[in-house]
């Protein structure tokens, strides 16, 4: 039959050869003269990624909420000046031009404000606290990202290595399957059932391939580099020791239930701000002008004004009341998610605690599997050689040792990311807690430089 000719085995060994090219290529990446560590890899994930750079000027644009709440106890100064030119044409008096300039400035203080700008000052540091949380947020998830795309890339490159082999063992199982036959010691099925099995054993190392790249992929979106020679990590330091422990410690670090916190005083804090248009305001205005007339006898014009302004609210449409209830309602709302954070986080500490446990079991349960395969496939092989197994069974054996492989180098991976889920579940998955060596961003630092700041546009867009 046509094809069971020799020539068709050079195709596919030229073909084999260019697939395992891209693969070693894939599985090693750029030659480097040591590995990269995943500390190493998540500071470059801190310090370049966009996605949390993007959040960290999200937070210095909310920190403008302070001053903003503060400037309510601030006065206003404004200036203005007129110039007007009149014509009159009198029966009388006749002709006459007039004109008249004046310049005014008024400054205008707030006495009382129904305790608005102190609720206000109160909302906003909140808001600004809870937004340190979802900053932190993003930073946890940009680094478990980051952990999860090295520890992928990893994986695959250890897939595609087990594949690879695969292929040459089929390949080898079909030469020789070949051999066989045309001597008489196989049937054509036997050949049939090699060649199936190194067609598919091709398919799967494309496959592996063209998963790894778009790990290769993700990594560079997420660490911001190709991923050179990666050392496979130890389970993060960080990982509790008990589940009680873990989820004792993700009530008070977690920063989704503290944001859910400080977003409940804001609420509150709002309420004050709404009922203060309930309340008296007082203010006190001074008003100096200079006003001078050039047809006028009187010559330069000066006058001074202060007074204080008393305004008591009586009736506004229902309007007022109504943001009052809505803002009560917001507060009621808040409270309620305080408690959702809370359960949503200790679902994922728990989640994350099984994974970790299962992968742990799961990779002694996967490594019996490969050295039990292992032995059986070189037993299979010895009876093979006897004639007392099938090149079937061979090839069973062959692909029952790969997939045990490759199960272990999911489990490998997954413990691994389990341990760092449970790390950002309970709250410590940041470039400080993971000691990485980075300047680690203090957003206190922008609060500070612009709690009282009251001139200048200038922003600092370098931190």
């Amino acid at each position: 039959m046509v094809y069971l000719k020799r020539p068709k085995l050079k195709v596919q060994a030229s073909w084999l050869a260019a697939l395992c090219v891209a693969a070693t290529a894939a599985i090693h990446g750029p030659a480097t003269a040591s590995a990269e560590t995943i500390a190493s890899a998540l500071a470059k994930a801190y310090v370049g990624n966009p996605q949390l750079k993007a959040d960290q000027a999200r937070q210095r644009a909310t920190d403008e909420q302070v001053p903003q709440a503060k400037s309510g106890w601030r006065p206003t100064v404004t200036t203005s000046t007129e110039v007007s030119k009149s014509y009159q044409d009198n029966s009388i008096s006749g002709k006459s031009d007039f004109l008249t300039r004046s310049f005014n400035i008024t400054l205008s203080q707030p006495v009382f404000d129904g305790f608005r700008s102190e609720n206000a000052l109160r909302e906003a540091e909140a808001t600004v606290l809870a937004g340190n949380q979802n900053l932190l947020s993003v930073e946890q998830e940009v680094l478990l990202n980051g952990a999860t795309a090295y520890m992928n890339v990893i994986r695959d490159r250890e897939i595609v290595n087990y594949r690879r082999k695969s292929v040459e063992n089929f390949s080898e199982q079909l030469r020789a399957a070949n051999a066989r036959f045309e001597v008489g010691e196989v049937t054509r099925t036997d050949v049939s059932q090699a060649r199936a099995r190194a067609s598919q054993a091709r398919s799967d190392l494309a496959v592996a391939i063209g998963n790894l790249q778009t790990s290769v992929a993700n990594y560079i979106r997420i660490i911001g580099d190709k991923p050179r020679r990666l050392r496979f990590p130890r389970l993060s330091p960080r990982v509790p020791k008990t589940l009680r422990a873990a989820i004792n410690i993700s009530g008070e670090t977690n920063p989704q239930i503290l944001a859910a916190a400080f977003n409940e005083e804001a609420a509150a804090a709002n309420i004050g701000v709404r009922k203060s248009d309930l309340l008296p305001k007082l203010n006190f205005e001074a008003l100096y002008q200079v006003s001078r007339n050039a047809t006028s006898t009187s010559g330069t014009t000066e006058t001074g004004v202060i007074q204080g302004t008393l305004s008591v609210p009586i009736y506004q449409s229902g309007s007022v009341y109504s943001r009052i209830r809505e803002a009560k309602h917001t507060a009621s709302q808040r409270k309620l998610q305080v408690l959702d954070a809370h359960r949503q986080v200790r679902e994922q500490v728990v989640s994350a605690w099984h994974l970790l446990k299962a992968a742990t079991a799961t990779i002694a349960a996967a490594n019996d599997a490969v050295a039990a395969n292992q032995v059986a496939l070189d037993g299979v092989r010895q009876e093979a050689q006897v004639g007392t197994r099938t090149t079937l069974d061979v090839l069973d054996a062959q692909n029952e040792l790969v997939n045990a492989q490759v199960a272990l180098a999911n489990a490998r991976r997954d413990r691994i990311v389990a341990g760092y889920q449970l790390v950002a579940a309970i709250g410590r998955m940041t470039a400080a807690d993971l000691r990485l060596s980075v300047n680690v961003y203090d957003p206190r630092r922008n609060l500070e430089e612009v709690r009282d700041k009251a001139f200048g546009a200038r922003i600092n867009t370098s931190e």
